[in-house]
């Protein structure tokens, strides 16, 4: 399956599963650097279909991406963002982990943050690669999996 017919079951198989729950909506799809980006609007079912901390959006994705792969779809990397979530999210993780870095700067002192999905780890690796004289590393495994912000040594 190329990139476009990937594409379309991706789209095609979200607004299936989406019916299932009575939601007749149309899900917007694109892709950008691999990854297949669906856009789901704002609807009465948004806090069902993201579930508590994003857990049924990141099990949607899980559902899509095996989709993807039986079909022996050139793209199968998704991602699915319900009212513009994840958006949002990654705006509040931004803001958060500037905080941060301006505390680890004038400490001095090394900071670990609580553990964080894969997806705001990005985020924050990418906010604290902003600070010239900071660097960020992942410790831990699975559900405990962190970062650690530090000051780069002179």
């Amino acid at each position: 399956m190329d990139r476009d017919a990937s594409i379309d079951f991706a789209k095609k198989y979200l607004e299936d599963l989406l019916s299932f729950f009575g939601l007749n909506a149309v899900v917007a799809a694109h892709c950008d650097d691999d990854v297949i980006e669906l856009s789901v609007p704002s609807t009465h079912l948004n806090g069902f279909l993201i579930g508590q901390r994003g857990e049924t959006l990141r099990s949607l994705q899980f559902l899509l991406s095996m989709g993807l792969k039986n079909k022996d779809a050139e793209l199968t990397r998704v991602n699915i963002d319900i009212a513009n979530y994840k958006r949002h999210r990654a705006e509040r993780v931004e803001e958060q982990v500037r905080e941060w870095c301006k505390q680890v700067v004038d400490s001095g002192e090394p900071m670990q943050l609580k553990p964080m999905s894969p997806a705001d780890r990005r985020t924050a690796h990418r906010v604290v690669a902003e600070f010239p004289q900071l660097t960020s590393h992942s410790e831990g495994e699975g559900r405990d999996r962190h970062l650690v912000i530090s000051k780069l040594e002179s």
